[in-house]
């Protein structure tokens, strides 16, 4: 019974994760942000990237690079909370 019971459960989780995983994506296309990379250091592995909407400034390290980046080059990035306020991540050229 315990085995029934079990797949059960399994069975309904997986029709409930499956709208989650489409709302998080979607959540995550809304605050997708477009800015500039104003400085970065290769060799530092760090650097600034200026929003375009807001003009503020937001750190980036090379840990949070999906392409490779230079100075001046237009990029899209997602924000999240790092030690020192909020830091640019899945960070692509646009």
């Amino acid at each position: 019974m315990m085995v029934k019971y079990s797949r059960y459960l399994l069975g309904n989780l997986k029709f409930l994760c499956i709208p989650l995983i489409y709302i998080t994506n979607f959540y995550l296309f809304i605050f997708m942000k477009e800015g500039k990379v104003k400085f970065f250091n290769e060799s530092k592995g760090y650097g600034f990237i200026k929003d375009a909407e807001s003009e503020n400034e937001y750190f980036v390290h090379v840990s949070g690079l999906i392409d490779k980046i230079n100075e001046d080059d237009e990029v899209t990035f997602e924000l999240q909370e790092g030690k020192k306020g909020l830091n640019a991540v899945n960070v692509k050229l646009k």
